[in-house]
């Protein structure tokens, strides 16, 4: 059974940081890459950042430089460090594990920027 956990969300102000992590199991995770998305309320989903079983990473353009991905592949976890939020990265976040054409899901945590 595969099971993607995040953790970290909460309510933060402006300016402020917030760890996410995923923890997975029931995968090979190595060979998997691992993908951060979110969803704001009334938007679409949108990839934020992803790192690969290489760890090419890859980020969304407004995150760029406030936001890094990174991998334990001997924990079997995903971290996305988030520095200088803004109020616009409000949004529920999602851990994703790709694979070709396989997709995994986490439930979500929920980020609110806020003062």
């Amino acid at each position: 059974q595969v099971q993607l956990v995040e953790s970290g969300g909460g309510l933060v102000q402006p300016g402020g940081s917030l760890r996410l992590s995923c923890a997975a199991s029931g995968i090979t995770f190595s060979i998997y890459a691992m993908n951060w998305y979110r969803q704001a309320p009334g938007k679409e989903r949108e990839l934020v950042a992803g790192i690969s079983s290489g760890r090419s990473t890859k980020y969304l353009d407004s995150v760029k430089g406030r936001f890094t991905i990174s991998r334990d592949n001997a924990q079997n976890t995903v971290t996305l460090q988030m520095n200088s939020l803004e109020p616009e990265d409000t949004a529920v976040y999602y851990c994703n594990a790709g694979l070709g054409a396989i997709n995994h899901w986490g439930k979500g945590t929920l980020v609110t920027v806020s003062s």
